[in-house]
């Protein structure tokens, strides 16, 4: 039985224009070392410049892996929540949401559930993609595989260059294998792109 392994991983830490940081390219380093030992077939990243930056710090630790981009990755809202499913905290965020900016959202979201979250085909062998992109898409991905409900990806926050692994095979649900593991970091490069406060 074939298995798609996808290995998550927002991209590191960046600025306020959304270039990447030294403290970035550090994290996005230490993770390319972590995966250094698995056979990865590719990476694919975001096209918005922190994510690609990402992507080609941690392939230096693959050596010989392709680096391609993949707009599916892109940093989007992939489901703007009726107002009975908003928590009160998150209500002011979608304000200004039209139906343009959610539908353009949910086709986006669907586009990347269709293109990565598939089980093997019956004549494929094992997979290995890293993908390297943003919090929401990492959250719609791990909400998709558990079948929760749409409004679930919100509060589902990864850390700056965490990993996170869902396998699929034939005729299983979806695994998630690690959500936001951070145990290749060292502690003062964890937890960044969560609000600041005390953490494990």
């Amino acid at each position: 039985m074939a298995t798609r392994h996808l290995y998550l991983a927002r991209h590191g830490a960046a600025d306020a224009f959304g270039e990447l940081t030294d403290p970035g390219r550090r994290q996005a380093g230490l993770l390319g070392e972590r995966l250094a030992g698995v056979p990865v077939d590719a990476v694919r990243h975001s096209p918005l410049p922190r994510a690609v930056a990402s992507a080609h710090e941690l392939a230096r630790h693959l050596p010989d892996v392709p680096v391609t981009e993949a707009a599916e990755l892109t940093d989007h809202v992939p489901y703007v929540p009726a107002p009975a499913e908003t928590p009160p905290s998150w209500a002011g965020f979608f304000d200004g949401y039209d139906e343009t900016e959610a539908a353009s959202g949910a086709r986006l979201a669907a586009a990347l559930v269709t293109r990565f979250a598939t089980i093997p085909g019956a004549d494929a062998s094992d997979t290995h993609e890293v993908l390297v992109t943003h919090a929401y898409q990492i959250a719609w991905l791990v909400r998709h595989a558990l079948d929760a409900p749409p409004s679930r990806w919100l509060g589902l926050n990864s850390a700056n260059s965490a990993l996170t692994v869902i396998e699929y095979r034939t005729g299983l649900p979806p695994t998630i294998v690690m959500f936001n593991d951070m145990s290749h970091l060292p502690a003062e490069l964890r937890w960044t792109g969560f609000p600041a406060r005390v953490r494990p």
